[in-house]
């Protein structure tokens, strides 16, 4: 059997843009080139697509545009297409593709979209389908579904932008069900972009106006103190296998953007300081939460532990971090599946989900 195309895209039309660039450079120089022939697809900013062929390091540093190695191209929805469409001076050329590995966090990317897109085109896809990430990149409708299937969430509310009129209003409310400090998070945005800590009345309003500037509703939930641990799961729906659990200590005032990607302000501990039972806890937690979303792939379940070993899911990320500092693949690494094997196992849960 000949070696498989998989097509790797990233970048889109996301706040997270940056964070795909970083991504997609790592899973790029580990996947398995004995095993698959690569296509690069980026696509800006703005929503424009691109086949790329240069070096790596120039998506890394978000100079691949610049480059003069780009070629207008697509990913087809018609299925005689098979896969890319590239666009030439000589009209459009079909390139046949197996598997598509869509490394694009946030919205556009993370929430089912491009999923959709590759539902249309019939082309097996790395990560969960439309459905679970959806439903997962919006945290209003994470809480629902697990508070349903009684998996313990922190106390939370939703705002609306409207809302944010009548703020004089609601915010004894907000003081008195969720209390002080409070985490403001869009609700559907990752990497902690738009996301505060507010201690106060002036700091809650202040972290409302930044996160509606991400999206129009607005999560808000009771800040819990507890360690924060972190689980990567690997697999299909209910057959899915979890990782050591791994603990976050960040030196900021939370696990920020800037602590997740741009400097060396968090400590990592693989496995978590955690007692055995709370790990146990993590882990077929993180299992249960992957299967009663809908999940295949990949996920990377975030928790907080308390000191009494209860677990709290705090997020479900289906398109999580993949740069060389991420967790989720440090996770693995820890439990004996190196980066590039977890790249391959992952190109073979897509197309084996697609089988079915």
């Amino acid at each position: 059997m000949g070696k498989k195309t998989v097509a790797v895209v990233f970048g889109s039309v996301s706040s997270e843009y940056e964070v795909s660039l970083r991504s997609a450079a790592s899973v790029l120089r580990n996947i398995p080139r004995d095993c698959y022939d690569v296509i690069m697809l980026g696509i800006t900013k703005d929503g424009r697509w691109y086949e790329y062929t240069g070096d790596v390091e120039l998506i890394e540093q978000n100079k691949w545009l610049e480059s003069g190695c780009i070629t207008p191209a697509i990913l087809s929805p018609d299925r005689s297409v098979g896969g890319m469409q590239r666009i030439t001076s000589n009209g459009a050329e079909n390139v046949p593709v197996d598997v598509v590995f869509p490394v694009l966090h946030g919205e556009h990317g993370e929430d089912g979209t491009i999923q959709g897109l590759l539902e249309l085109a019939g082309i097996p896809y790395v990560g969960c389908g439309v459905l679970a990430s959806s439903t997962c990149m919006d945290k209003e409708t994470t809480h629902i579904l697990l508070e349903a299937a009684d998996i313990k969430t922190a106390p939370w509310a939703i705002i609306t932008r409207a809302d944010l009129t009548k703020f004089e209003k609601i915010e004894p409310l907000i003081a008195k069900n969720l209390g002080y400090p409070v985490f403001v998070k869009p609700a559907n945005t990752g990497s902690s972009v738009g996301v505060s800590k507010a201690k106060s009345k002036r700091e809650l309003y202040d972290a409302l106006v930044d996160a509606f500037q991400y999206d129009r509703k607005v999560l808000m939930e009771t800040a819990i103190v507890g360690d924060e641990v972190e689980c990567a799961v690997l697999g299909n729906y209910h057959d899915c296998t979890a990782s050591v659990a791994g603990e976050i200590v960040p030196r900021h005032e939370f696990y920020d953007y800037e602590g997740k990607y741009l400097d060396d302000s968090t400590d990592l501990y693989i496995p978590a300081r955690i007692s055995e039972t709370a790990a146990d806890k993590v882990r077929q937690t993180a299992c249960r939460a992957f299967a009663i979303m809908g999940c295949t792939g990949l996920a990377r379940v975030d928790f907080f532990v308390l000191q009494n070993d209860a677990v709290i899911v705090n997020e479900i990320n289906t398109i999580p971090g993949f740069t060389s500092i991420s967790m989720y693949p440090k996770l693995f690494e820890a439990a004996g599946i190196p980066y590039s094997e977890l790249i391959d196992r992952l190109i073979k849960l897509a197309l084996k989900k697609a089988e079915h």
